[in-house]
C-alpha cells in the first residue's frame, strides 16, 4: 500500500483525548503548591527546633494541620501526575501500565500515611 495519503496513514494514531485534562490538573496543582509550600514552610518553621510536646501542641491547632495535610495531598497528586507523564514518554508496553499503577499506589499510599499521621497528631 505505498499509495496511501498522509491522512490515511494517520487515522487511528491520533490523540487519546485526555491530554488537556491532564495538563490542567498539573497546572492547577502547581498553582496550589505555589501557595501551599510557602505556607507550609512558615508554619513548619515556627516550631522548628522545638521540643516534642511543643510540636504536638502546635499541630493540634487546625491551621497548621490543615496546611500540612493539604501540602501532602496536593504534592503527592502533582508528583503522581508528573511521574505518569514521564512513564508515558519513556516506558512502553505492559511495563508502562504496571509502572503507572505502581507509582499511583505508592504516591496515594504515601499521601494517605502522611494525612493519617497529621490527623493522629492533630486529634
Amino acid at each position: 500500500m505505498p499509495f496511501l495519503t498522509d491522512h490515511k496513514r494517520a487515522i487511528g494514531m491520533g490523540s487519546a483525548k485526555t491530554g488537556t485534562g491532564h495538563f490542567w490538573s498539573m497546572k492547577i496543582s502547581s498553582v496550589a503548591l505555589l501557595i501551599l509550600i510557602p505556607l507550609f514552610v512558615f508554619t513548619f518553621g515556627a516550631v522548628l527546633g522545638g521540643s516534642y510536646e511543643e510540636i504536638l501542641a502546635y499541630y493540634s491547632r487546625p491551621f497548621p494541620a490543615i496546611v500540612a495535610a493539604l501540602t501532602l495531598v496536593v504534592g503527592f497528586k502533582h508528583f503522581n501526575d508528573g511521574v505518569q507523564v514521564l512513564i508515558e514518554d519513556y516506558v512502553y508496553g505492559i511495563s508502562q501500565k504496571i509502572a503507572i499503577i505502581l507509582m499511583t499506589c505508592i504516591s496515594y499510599g504515601a499521601a494517605a500515611i502522611g494525612v493519617f499521621a497529621i490527623a493522629r497528631i492533630a486529634l
